[in-house]
């Protein structure tokens, strides 16, 4: 008898441990059931909300199923990455990472509660965003020359706007004074959205900002834009010199947005997802909107997670460098 119900007992568990195998094996297949959270880790308007809206928008249309836009704010986007790295890795929540949340924050937070190359599922990139240096429309200065010795000469009285600690606005702009040589006062903000209101306002001086996130304004001569700090001009502001051109071409700056899951989220449901954004990425509509506002949509070859995984461990190497040399954070 005893030996019947040890051999029962058994049966019974390795049925339970099937069906539940079978069960998960099941939900990757018709993966998505239900709507997709995709945290974003700024305030709504910033660029990289605004990329995570466009892409969304076709993905949700791919994969049958609404993505959801969660914006979370804090400690330069920090706050959101933690949720998203400790969210259940079932497919149904998703962040829209970017430089400053999966590189820079190594070395600005030495607590970081995450590894950004170890905690997450690459899923891909989504796009490259390039960085303007930009100042008011009032001063003085005419071109990026100009503004550096105006900034020198007046940096007890400038201040600087950015997105929070951590942000990209905050670490590129950490990277301009340090090549100038100046350190303004900082006033952070919870998002870029908020920090460009206030700097569109002539409250603050000066401010590093993605292209996404400046165009109409440039454009409509609210700011001035004194470079980009790419290689190449950008098409959506080609008037805009280089920072070589004009003069200072020790800032190359462009930020980067991604995609990323919870560690180990079952392959199938990451290869669906990166799929999703493949063809979103490959949608002449959802080109178009992202072209305009300035950004560089990565090639075949630099998308998917495998290329992901390998640029988020060079731009670690990259920033820890910078940020550590540009000393205590503000």
């Amino acid at each position: 008898m005893v030996r019947f119900a040890t051999h029962a007992v058994a049966f019974i568990v390795a049925v339970s441990a099937w069906s539940l195998t079978a069960e998960r094996a099941g939900a990757q297949t018709d993966y998505p059931r239900r709507a997709i959270m995709l945290i974003v880790p700024f305030a709504a308007g910033g660029p990289t909300d605004v990329v995570a809206r466009i892409v969304g928008d076709h993905m949700s249309r791919t994969l049958g199923q609404q993505i959801v836009i969660e914006n979370i704010v804090g400690a330069g986007g920090t706050t959101a990455s933690i949720r998203a790295m400790a969210a259940n890795p079932d497919g149904y929540t998703i962040e829209m990472g970017h430089m400053g949340t999966h590189a820079a924050s190594v070395a600005l937070y030495p607590n970081l509660a995450y590894k950004p190359d170890v905690d997450f599922a690459p899923i891909g990139m989504v796009a490259g965003t390039p960085v303007l240096i930009l100042g008011k429309k009032d001063p003085p200065p005419k071109d990026l020359k100009q503004f550096a010795s105006y900034l020198k000469g007046n940096v007890d009285k400038i201040n600087m706007a950015h997105a929070g600690v951590g942000s990209v606005s905050h670490v590129t702009c950490l990277l301009l004074n340090a090549i100038i040589g100046v350190k303004p006062t900082a006033v952070p903000f919870n998002g870029t959205g908020p920090a460009l209101n206030a700097f569109v306002a002539g409250q603050v001086d000066y401010m590093c900002d993605q292209i996404v996130n400046v165009v109409p304004q440039v454009q409509g001569g609210t700011i001035k834009a004194y470079a980009i700090g790419t290689a190449e001009r950008n098409s959506a502001l080609p008037d805009v010199p280089t920072t070589r051109e004009a003069g200072l071409p020790e800032f190359q700056a462009s930020a980067w947005n991604a995609l990323f899951a919870p560690k180990v989220t079952p392959q199938p449901i990451v290869d669906k997802l990166a799929d999703a954004l493949d063809k979103a990425l490959d949608d002449e509509a959802t080109r178009k909107r992202l072209l305009e506002l300035g950004s560089d949509l990565p090639g075949k070859e630099r998308r998917g997670p495998a290329a992901l995984g390998n640029l988020v461990k060079s731009e670690i190497a990259r920033w820890t460098p910078i940020i550590k040399a540009a000393g205590p954070m503000n």
